[in-house]
């Protein structure tokens, strides 16, 4: 090479050399803006002045610049802040640190966005500030969407499905609370009141009272306390003095307090106002690198204030910055800023917005941020593709005093444990509910027992709780027409399943339907999900599609559904001829034949010859006048009005009667040779058979939807006289039903069966509000009702189902289908004997008086009723015939007795 050549290269290297030494500038700027006053806004100033010096002493880190950090203090004002925010993308500042509240976080990122100047804040942690709309503001600290995740899986693991949240009305509480709803709901819970607090400047105790006054009448004892350490310390002081830190409470405080307990436990004043709260705490595994800085807080905080994990974050934060300026400058780039064009248009104007420069750089640097990959001292610090960070965790703190024991961990990995995050990421994750574990907390109230978590609401209302208004199978449910009251078998487990419950619940039974059939049940429990019930209690069979709105019980009878048809007979009995009358009609019958004789005999016996004769032979004609009316073959004549009266009353009666038994047995011969071939509900969905069902209940929807049984084919009946007369009838085949029902009805009649096997594994249960906590205390009581044998008892009580001792057939005729003919006939035949008996105590007073021998009309009562009785069995004729005689006789004698006296 000449020397010429040496010369223009070495020249060329001194200029390279000189341009690359221009290109870092000598300050690299970074602003941050907090309320330096807070808790967290004097810790961050003290972490991050630290990490600041901590940088400039490592030239490895940013060679010959330094950084240098401007601090703004927003003094609790979001103005401030937004003021702090345009000073800084005044002065070329590379990044800003903050703010400290989301609230000026969602406005403030619109100008970074603009003028591409990264935000970095591990305070502002509303989960929205994650989304798209805000590119250049990153969340150095895990967004209170994992907190809200951890508190929904603490409420889950706890078994509670209801929480009250107390929070403040600005953009971070709105959005967390969001989150936590989001999440509950994913584990089916829910946030079942809001207590909303003015933003901490303007929330007075006043307003706070208010609030919790309306929180003690909730039925929900488990709260979350998501404000700033101000407000939120307040709220436990207040609720201390309602006595809601007692046993039966559950609170949840979020990361404020925990702050609180590690930097200033000083400024808590009563301990007990916190005693047995759950908190969190943002997770930092332990390393040498933070046991060093903690070693060294106490001299670089003068032991004013406790070091927490956003000072720790704080420090990670200025690190971050600087390594992502480390590999903008290492890289080639330049820190430079320029006018935006879009603010041209604003230039001269007091507020001066065209002296705003945008940060040429801000994206590159940007990028370099999020593609941060170090290890701080809160561990691992890196983000994922939503730019959060990576592996989320928390402590989980139970607060005792001033203090707190650690009862276990949370991390988006593997959920709620007692082993170390960190540990378990070397791990697959695993959130099966069995591996979720904490350790034993001390409650409020001094207590180990887990709180229920909810207690029966103080607001003075009733349990409103619908009953079917039955008309048939009235031993599950019925009402006492005298009373008002309501009974049954579903009752009775209801109220014994309430007795022992450890707390009361006042109730009030509401019956549905109109009491002319019965309710459809579908409609009844659809009342609960309109507010119209709080409950639903009666014989409700648990199904799917009503599953889906409402939470059921624990069955507390099993109920699949069956096939009842007619027991089918292939020969008659020699005895069927008498299957037409129950026995007792037989017998009333009979004897009705025999009075009928009887009497029919006592009023023509005087007047009537074929009536009269040896006493055997009057027996014969009584028995076969009596019987022979059947036939309307009776040979005697009758020649009494009287007798001829009641003749006709019961020829009448035996009309009716003999063509009913003709109608009955035609029937129960025609059902015998009809009665269909079935053998189980297969067999049903083949056939073109009709089917019977008890109207109200689901089996109309599954016979037609889930077996496609056309509903033509389909019955309703109402009650089970129905069914009997439906089946013996033929009007339908079999009759599907739930087994409960079945066999009472089988108890009363006993020619039908069950045919098959049961084609459904349900059972019955009481209707709740999904999730109800209400609910599950209930299923615990029916296991205990189960457990001590006391719902057996109220079952022998009700469902007494020993096989009936007699069938009720329903095609036999019953005594009370005629009672109205026979009381008839009966008072007619009475009526005619009063009559014939009056005449014949008015004829024999005649006979009597004309008797000549006084002995005879002053004698003994016992002669007169013998006399009585011979003149009534004489024919009338022979009668007449010696009064006659004795009155000629008595008429001759006086003549002859006058004519000797003359």
């Amino acid at each position: 090479m000449s020397f010429l050549g040496l010369v223009v290269y070495l020249s060329f290297l001194y200029i390279g050399g000189l341009s690359e030494e221009d290109s870092r500038p000598d300050d690299v700027h970074i602003g941050a803006i907090f309320s330096f006053g807070t808790i967290n806004g004097r810790v961050a100033k003290i972490a991050m002045n630290a990490a600041v010096e901590d940088v400039n002493s490592d030239p490895s880190v940013l060679g010959g610049s330094k950084l240098v950090l401007s601090t703004h203090d927003s003094n609790y004002s979001s103005f401030l802040s937004i003021i702090g925010g345009l000073l800084y993308m005044e002065t070329k500042t590379v990044a800003i640190i903050g703010p400290q509240v989301s609230g000026m976080a969602h406005v403030l990122s619109h100008f970074a966005n603009e003028l591409h100047v990264p935000m970095l804040s591990f305070t502002a942690l509303d989960p929205s500030l994650s989304s798209l709309q805000y590119p250049y503001f990153i969340q150095t600290a895990p967004n209170y969407l994992f907190q809200m995740t951890a508190i929904a899986d603490m409420v889950s693991y706890y078994g509670y499905r209801e929480v009250v949240v107390v929070y403040t009305d600005d953009e971070e509480g709105r959005g967390s609370i969001i989150a936590l709803r989001n999440k509950l709901a994913e584990r089916r819970c829910e946030i079942s009141y809001k207590a909303v607090l003015s933003p901490e400047s303007l929330t007075t105790q006043e307003e706070i009272t208010n609030e919790l006054v309306k929180v003690s009448l909730m039925e929900s004892r488990v709260i979350v306390v998501h404000a700033f350490s101000v407000v939120g310390l307040r709220v436990f002081e207040l609720a201390r003095k309602l006595r809601m830190m007692e046993e039966g409470y559950v609170w949840f405080a979020t990361t404020w307090l925990s702050t609180m307990l590690d930097s200033t436990p000083g400024d808590i004043k009563d301990a007990k106002s916190i005693q047995g709260v759950l908190t969190f705490r943002p997770h930092t595994p332990v390393s040498k690198k933070r046991e060093a800085f903690t070693s060294r807080w106490n001299k670089l905080s003068n032991g004013l204030i406790g070091l927490n994990p956003y000072g720790l974050y704080a420090y990670d934060t200025i690190w971050m910055i600087a390594n992502a300026v480390k590999v903008l400058l290492d890289s080639g780039g330049k820190i430079s800023f320029s006018k935006d064009s879009n603010l041209n248009g604003l230039a001269g104007g007091a507020l001066n917005f065209s002296a705003l420069s945008m940060f040429n750089e801000g994206s590159r640097l940007l990028r370099n941020i999020l593609h941060t990959n170090m290890t701080g001292l809160t561990g691992q610090i890196a983000f994922d593709s939503d730019k959060s960070v990576i592996r989320p965790s928390y402590d989980i703190l139970n607060v005792m005093g001033k203090g707190y024991k650690q009862i276990g961990y949370w991390s988006n990995h593997s959920g709620l444990s007692v082993v170390p995050p960190e540990i378990l990421y070397s791990k697959a994750p695993n959130r099966s509910s069995s591996n979720q574990q904490l350790d034993h907390v001390v409650w409020p109230g001094q207590t180990t027992v887990k709180p229920r978590g909810w207690v029966f609401p103080h607001n003075g209302r009733k349990l409103r709780i619908g009953v079917p208004y039955r008309v048939s199978y009235k031993a599950f449910v019925w009402k006492d027409e005298k009373t008002n009251k309501i009974h049954g078998f579903c009752i009775d487990i209801f109220l014994a399943a309430i007795n022992l419950l450890p707390y009361a619940v006042p109730h009030k039974f509401i019956l549905f339907g109109d009491g002319h059939k019965n309710p459809g049940y579908t409609e009844l429990t659809s009342m609960i999900t309109s507010n119209a019930f709080d409950a639903v209690v009666g014989d409700i069979a648990i199904v799917p599609n009503r599953s889906k709105i409402v939470d059921f019980t624990l069955p507390y009878i099993e109920s699949g559904l069956v096939v009842v048809a007619p027991i089918r007979k292939l020969n008659s009995s020699a005895w069927v001829f008498l299957r037409p009358f129950t026995p007792l009609m037989w017998g009333v019958t009979g004897a009705f034949f025999l009075i009928v004789g009887v009497v029919v005999w006592i009023l023509e016996h005087r007047i009537n010859d074929e009536f009269r004769g040896l006493p055997k032979k009057q027996c014969v004609t009584i028995l076969w006048f009596g019987f022979s009316t059947m036939f309307f073959a009776h040979r005697e004549n009758t020649v009494s009005t009287l007798g001829r009266m009641v003749l006709i009353i019961w020829l009448f009666v035996v009309l009716i009667i003999t063509e009913s038994y003709t109608a009955s047995l035609t029937s129960i011969l025609t059902v015998q040779q009809l009665a269909p071939s079935i053998r189980g509900i297969e067999s049903l969905i083949t056939s073109n058979d009709h089917i019977g069902f008890q109207v109200g209940s689901f089996v109309e929807n599954y016979l037609s939807e889930e077996l496609d049984i056309a509903k033509s084919r389909l019955v309703p009946l109402g009650s089970p006289e129905e069914y009997a007369d439906a089946l013996t009838r033929g009007r339908v085949s079999a009759v599907v039903d739930e087994r409960p029902y079945v066999d009472l009805f089988l108890s009363k009649y006993c020619m039908f069966q069950v045919v098959g096997q049961e084609f459904t594994n349900s059972g019955w249960g009481f209707a709740f509000p999904r999730d109800s906590l209400l609910a599950m205390d209930m299923s615990t009581a029916i296991l205990t009702l189960s457990e001590n044998g006391e719902l057996q008892k109220i079952r022998n009580k009700w469902l007494n189902t020993r096989t009936c001792g007699h069938s009720e057939d329903p095609n036999q005729l019953r005594l009370k289908s005629f009672r109205g003919l026979f009381l008839i006939c009966g008072l007619a035949c009475f009526i005619a004997l009063l009559v014939y008996f009056g005449s014949m105590v008015h004829k024999f007073k005649r006979y009597i008086s004309q008797e000549s021998e006084p002995s005879t009309q002053n004698g003994s009562k016992s002669l007169r009723i013998r006399r009585f009785l011979s003149f009534v069995n004489e024919k009338e004729e022979e009668s007449k015939s010696k009064w006659k005689r004795k009155h000629r006789s008595s008429t001759g004698m006086q003549r002859h007795e006058s004519g000797i006296e003359r």
